[in-house]
């Protein structure tokens, strides 16, 4: 089914001319290489928590984790708790403050600065700017692919046009306004993206008889889970699956803690602690981002999971197999179109639009900014160019795009939860370490972060299957696609990586002080 043409024109013109309206107003507002990186460092608190919240919520979880959800049931509202508990909670209070303050004292501009100005290190400045140049594209062209498919199923456009035209949009803002034309633009899809989910979740109960009445459905179709997954440990779509079974490690592994815990080494997410004046700023703006997380994920999830029952009433299919080609990626997109009234279709779509540009202009402006000047600038040794940023930021792009075309279908969690995993095994310790440390040790950051950067990517090429299977090397060397028994080939990478790193920055920190004494 295809909206209405009129009514989408007219509502996305609208959409358009205000995103056009507030990149222009960050435009006028960059006046130099400080504006651009960290929005003048005067970012109203409801601004940042709309933009830190959009950013971090995307068409990965309304689409991938809510795909995901469909197949895999509520278990994944684990994650929610972990979102507002680790991404809100602990982000902001931890992590946030002091961010914010080292940021401004030793006026850092991005996360890869902070981190090499904290440890007086140019090379750890290189190499967090490698990381995320490197591992932020996989997260970027899952964000491109899934605003491009729900562009494509609800106006019966090609792909390839939805994909082009989508990431030129984001790009034009991004490029000419930087980080304040990102933030008030992430403000204004925040709010769409709240209006959208809120009715999403009420429409959703509406049509399945009321909140008992379709809770209880979905339970009584747990004799319907598919063979292959109930073998795998799956017990049903209300239920957690089976204890240490195949599901459950890639469950609680990859997709509730490897994202869940991911989400504090964001450099993206980072930065925006760098934007704001005082820490009051920071606790004002978690009583907003809580309650916009909640929402935006437990709707998500929720109503992923439910899909299952409509799509079982209405075409005697759970929602795995009314999948478009079995790629669960299109569950969302199919029962939005095929259950929802014209103009909330049209209103979800904007919803999803916004979530997807939201997040998608800040990857654009954290990857610009890492090759531009955290990479281009230390290796050249040459001083902050505004040009230069910004054709770091098309290049980002253009690779992005391209990566776009030749990703998988029922990618678009899985890159969500394989970037956040790296970002958190190569970054978290010593992020925390340079946060908290008096004496930040140079070394032990660097050991920490080799350590747990090149035992994520091992992991992933040779060990976890998900990966392992689909690059091929594995096979192509040992002739098997995991070298590692059961349950190795379903740990999620960070479980591996991450205490790697943790031992590995105690280590330097231990070597650094024998060596000082």
């Amino acid at each position: 089914m295809a909206v209405n043409t009129a009514t989408f024109a007219a509502v996305t013109l609208i959409y358009l001319a205000a995103i056009i309206g507030l990149g222009y107003m960050g435009y006028r507002q960059t006046r130099g290489h400080d504006d651009y990186m960290v929005a003048g460092r005067r970012i109203h608190p409801v601004v940042l928590a709309l933009s830190y919240g959009a950013t971090f919520i995307s068409t990965s979880a309304i689409i991938g984790f809510g795909g995901v959800a469909a197949q895999l049931g509520m278990g994944l509202i684990w994650l929610t708790v972990l979102n507002i508990g680790v991404g809100i909670l602990l982000a902001f209070i931890v992590f946030g403050k002091k961010t914010r303050e080292l940021g401004q004292r030793l006026n850092a501009v991005t996360f890869p600065d902070l981190m090499g100005r904290c440890y007086d290190s140019p090379l750890l400045q290189y190499v967090t700017g490698i990381v995320i140049v490197v591992g932020m594209p996989l997260y970027t062209a899952a964000i491109l692919i899934g605003g491009a498919q729900f562009i494509t199923s609800t106006l019966l456009i090609p792909y390839d046009t939805a994909l082009l035209a989508f990431a030129a949009i984001v790009a034009a803002y991004v490029i000419l306004g930087g980080l304040i034309a990102v933030m008030y633009t992430d403000a204004l899809q925040g709010g769409i993206m709240l209006v959208g989910m809120s009715i999403l979740i009420v429409l959703t109960y509406v049509s399945l008889g009321g909140v008992s009445a379709a809770n209880r459905a979905l339970e009584a179709m747990n004799p319907l889970v598919p063979g292959s997954l109930a073998a795998t440990g799956m017990t049903g779509w209300t239920s957690m699956p089976s204890l240490g079974s195949p599901i459950w490690y890639t469950l609680v592994t990859t997709l509730v803690l490897g994202v869940g815990i991911g989400v504090l080494a964001q450099p993206q997410l980072a930065v925006r602690f760098m934007t704001v004046r005082d820490s009051r700023a920071l606790n004002r703006a978690v009583l907003i981002g809580g309650p916009f997380i909640l929402m935006m994920t437990g709707v998500a999830f929720t109503v992923g999971a439910l899909t299952n029952v409509w799509f079982y009433q209405t075409s005697g299919q759970i929602a795995v197999e009314a999948a478009t080609a079995g790629n669960i990626d299109t569950i969302i997109p199919n029962f939005i179109n095929a259950s929802m009234p014209d103009l909330f279709v049209t209103i979800f779509m904007l919803s999803l639009l916004a979530a997807a540009m939201s997040t998608l202009s800040s990857l654009f402006h954290t990857m610009g900014t890492s090759l531009g000047f955290d990479i281009w600038r230390t290796w050249r040794g040459r001083k902050a160019s505004m040009v230069g940023v910004q054709a770091g930021t098309m290049v980002m792009i253009v690779f992005s795009v391209l990566l776009a075309y030749v990703m998988p279908g029922s990618i678009i969690a899985r890159a969500t939860a394989m970037f956040m995993g790296l970002c958190a095994s190569a970054f978290l310790p010593a992020y925390a370490h340079a946060l908290y440390a008096k004496h930040p040790s140079k070394t032990a950051a660097t050991w920490s972060i080799l350590a747990g950067t090149l035992v994520w990517f091992f992991w992933t090429v040779f060990v976890h299957v998900k990966e392992s299977g689909a690059i091929g090397l594995s096979n192509a060397i040992f002739g098997v696609p995991s070298i590692l028994p059961m349950p190795w080939p379903v740990v999620d990478p960070l479980m591996i990586a991450l205490p790697v790193s943790a031992l590995a920055l105690c280590a330097g920190v231990v070597w650094s002080r024998r060596a000082a004494a």
